[in-house]
């Protein structure tokens, strides 16, 4: 039985109404398989078994034989050439609803010959969103933060090492194999379990060069792959080039925070570990309800950081948001508000419209204080939201 996921599904249903193809990316296990068989009247083929690729021998054929269907095409990349299936589909058979699934954007490897530009709508499955724990049966946030967000791994009642081990396996072989030309298995592996252990830090490649036993554009280059098969996301820092700000500095966060705690060695979570992996599960939320990675951070040459930026494509509004795991009563002592709001403050000296926002695990309700010259609302995560999807419908009215 495939369990209903209403956020994702409703995502699908709309961008079917805008193209017959939907390219359904994310990084392997996140779900997407049993998110396609969920949809009502689908019919799915995987492309990884050789009796299915040969249906695609003549593709027009087997196009003509899905007219008025939805089908998913799992795992499209393993046919000879997927992108001319896709374009056939998009150009001349335009009543088969698709959905192919992949690890990568779609121009990531040579596999794809067309990027399919303007011929299909792009849909990022993330790991699970906060407003799906009660679905998969468990409501436990640091559960969430420990064992991450992969459906099968959340699930778990002991912490599946075995599974992500075998995922890193898996995913060399099976993604990186297949789409890339990586030659080196340990020093990619290497680098990516450093960026993992290293998530929500500053990037500098010359630090993973000696460990992982390559040059610095090598580094860069792994870098480039995990970015586009979504294994790490770059937050870059936000700047209009004022003084004292710092420009060139991104930041590299891991794509789960089961991935980052395995990483990093982390079996129980104290409670020190657990602001850096909201910060980390916010992110997830901001990059699945916005479906986009255009999310920056800021820092200054003193110190002063807000978490994420974002700012409007039509006004000099830039909302500022700031994760705090907690903040309620004693959670939050006065050395930690104090420097919270001398970053927020700090921030507003150099831009000054938009919101201040903090969002915890222990806020039911919004609320505002004022402290001298700034506002600063404290927010849940479905509340963010809110905020960020009704930022969006004001851009496209």
């Amino acid at each position: 039985m495939f369990i209903n996921r209403p956020y994702w599904q409703e995502l699908i249903e709309k961008a079917w109404l805008q193209k017959n193809i939907i390219w359904l990316m994310g990084v392997r296990r996140v779900g997407k398989t049993s998110l396609c068989q969920s949809l009502p009247n689908v019919d799915y083929f995987d492309c990884e078994r050789p009796r299915v690729r040969q249906l695609f021998d003549d593709p027009e054929e087997f196009l003509m034989n899905q007219k008025g269907k939805r089908i998913v095409l799992d795992e499209i990349h393993r046919l000879d050439n997927p992108s001319e299936v896709l374009k056939l589909a998009a150009d001349h058979y335009p009543e088969v609803k698709i959905i192919a699934t992949g690890s990568s954007t779609l121009g990531a490897s040579a596999k794809f010959k067309d990027t399919l530009t303007g011929r299909k709508k792009e849909l990022w499955l993330t790991p699970m969103l906060l407003q799906e724990l009660g679905i998969f049966g468990n409501q436990d946030i640091r559960h969430r933060l420990l064992f991450g967000g992969f459906p099968s791994f959340f699930a778990s009642t002991q912490l599946p090492e075995d599974d992500f081990r075998e995922w890193i396996d898996a995913y060399w072989a099976k993604d990186i194999q297949e789409l890339f030309q990586v030659n080196k298995r340990y020093s990619f592996q290497k680098c990516a379990e450093l960026l993992l252990a290293y998530s929500g830090g500053q990037f500098e490649a010359s630090k993973l060069t000696a460990p992982c036993e390559v040059s610095r554009q090598t580094i860069a280059n792994y870098v480039a792959i995990l970015e586009e098969t979504f294994v790490v996301h770059v937050i870059r820092p936000y700047s209009t080039h004022k003084p004292n700000e710092i420009i060139m500095a991104p930041k590299i966060y891991g794509f789960d925070t089961g991935f980052v705690c395995y990483a990093k060695g982390w079996r129980e979570l104290r409670q020190e570990d657990v602001g850096l992996l909201w910060e980390q599960c916010v992110l997830n939320e901001i990059q699945a309800h916005l479906q986009t990675r255009s999310v920056n951070y800021w820092r200054n040459k003193q110190g002063h950081e807000i978490d994420f930026v974002i700012p409007s494509r039509t006004s000099k509004d830039i909302m500022a948001i700031e994760c705090k795991f907690k903040v309620m009563q004693a959670s939050m002592g006065q050395s930690a508000l104090a420097s919270l709001v001398k970053n927020i403050q700090m921030f507003r000296s150099y831009y000054k419209e938009g919101e201040n926002l903090v969002v915890a695990t222990d806020i039911d309700i919004s609320f505002e204080k004022r402290f001298e010259d700034i506002t600063i609302t404290f927010v849940s995560v479905a509340d963010l939201i809110k905020k960020l999807t009704l930022s969006i419908a004001k851009i496209s009215l």
